[in-house]
Parts: C-alpha cells; structure tokens; sequence
C-alpha cells in the first residue's frame, strides 16, 4: 500500500471529543475554511455556507440540542450548511425565477458539496496537528437549528464540526474489512451475518481496552440495536423541516445534472 503524510492521517484518523481551552489563530481558522472553500462542487454551483459559532449563548445552545458536552465546548464550532438561498437571490436578482432550486436533485448537490467540504476541513485539521469531531446530533432537533441559525428559505444544517487541540489520544477504531464494503462491477449481495464473527471480536477488544467510556459491545449488535430500532425521534422532523425550508419540492420539468468539477 502507497504511503505519505497526507495518507498516514486519513488512515489514523480518530475522533477527538476533548479538546484544550483554546481557540484556533487566526492563521488556522483562514486556512481551514480556505480548504473548505476549495473543496468540489456539483456544477460549479458552490452550494454551502459555514456559520462559525463564536456566542457563548448560541454554542450553549447547540450543546443542549447535541446533548454533547464537547460540542460547543472548547476549540472551534462551525456548522456546515446547505445553501441554495445564495443562487435563489442570484437568479431572482437578475430577473429569474427560482428555476430547479426546489427539485430533490439540486437539494442532493447541495447536500453532496456541503459534506464534502466538512471532510476536507477535517481532513485539513488534522494535517495541521489539530482534532475535530464530525456533529451529526445537530439534526436531534432541526427545527431548532434552524432557528438559532436564523437560516432564510432554501437553507439547512447538515453536520457540525468542532475543532481544535486534542487533549486526548483516542485508540483507533476498527472499521469494517474492504471484503464487506468494497466490490467490483456490481453490489455482491450473498452477505451472511455470520460472517463477521471475526470483525466482531475485534470490536469487543477495542470497547474493552480503550480508555473513556468502557463497554463491551460488537458491530452487530450495535445495528441490531436501539440505534436503528422503530422509534419516533424529533429528528424524524427533518423532512418537514426539508419543505418548510423549500427544499425537495419536485415539480414537472426537464433537467440536467452535471459532473463535480
């Protein structure tokens, strides 16, 4: 397997959730978001924004919504979010109506350049010897977010992303084998359960050899856990708050997607 720098982080890649009483420097805060701003779009449409979270008031709030205490905490919060709002006034502003803004497809491009950028900052974070944690429980309550955000129409909070000096060493966290997630030509579809008996052990041993939060526990039960048992949550609401929003509203018409440049 090829090595270099940039792949020995990908690789050693951990999550950092306990961070020192310091902000990013100016210096790491522009770079970081330079990345971001660098990083693919669908069709050039840049279709993101990031709202950096600096009020105490506001990261208190964001925790409460989390019910993380390290989101919010020390380091650097930022919310990545899905922008079509910026092109709407664009178009509106030069005299067009919103055209496909409010199709499932545009939403998904949206969707599609905003989680990318959140992995290259990350990814341009821990080149820079900083942590990060990605926040997906900023959508336990979406409706919340955003009207904390103060988000227009044709907007949405997809994921959050603190920042900053790790003050712990995290184990790494066994991923699945390629063998179960990688295939050629077509989707292999003969998967026993069964089969990752070993995969399991392994993810035993790290819940019971790592430092914070013992337990021991296995991929699969985990999957067949209260994480993915029937159960309303608030953050069901995210499709009502997708349309309250403007977003995924299909309608009649022809289109044409286009590749990430």
């Amino acid at each position: 397997m090829i090595e270099n720098e940039t792949i020995k982080h990908q690789l050693n890649h951990k999550s950092i959730r306990a961070f020192k009483d310091v902000s990013l420097s100016e210096e790491q805060l522009t770079t970081l978001l330079e990345v971001a701003r660098h990083t693919s779009t669908s069709m050039f449409m840049q279709q993101f924004s990031i709202v950096h979270i600096t009020d105490a008031k506001k990261r208190q709030a964001i925790q409460d919504v989390t019910a993380l205490n390290y989101a919010g905490g020390n380091g650097d919060l930022f919310i990545f979010v899905l922008d079509l709002y910026r092109n709407q006034q664009i178009r509106q502003q030069s005299g067009n109506d919103d055209g496909r803004l409010h199709t499932t497809d545009i939403f998904f491009q949206a969707l599609q350049d905003t989680v990318l950028a959140v992995q290259n900052t990350l990814n341009a974070a821990e080149s820079m010897g900083l942590g990060g944690v990605i926040l997906g429980k900023i959508n336990d309550d979406p409706q919340k977010m955003v009207r904390l955000l103060n988000l227009p129409p044709l907007t949405l909070p997809v994921l959050g992303l603190q920042v900053g000096v790790p003050a712990q060493k995290p184990q790494l966290k066994p991923r699945l084998p390629l063998a179960f997630t990688t295939f050629e030509n077509t989707y292999q579809t003969g998967f026993k359960a069964t089969d990752l008996k070993a995969y399991d052990k392994v993810v035993r041993t790290y819940y019971d050899l790592r430092d914070a939060n013992r337990r021991i526990d296995s991929f699969t039960h985990q999957i067949n856990g209260k994480k993915l048992a029937k159960g309303w949550l608030k953050r069901d609401e995210i499709v009502t708050v997708l349309h309250q929003q403007g977003l995924a509203l299909d309608f009649e018409g022809d289109g044409q997607g286009g590749a990430v440049d």
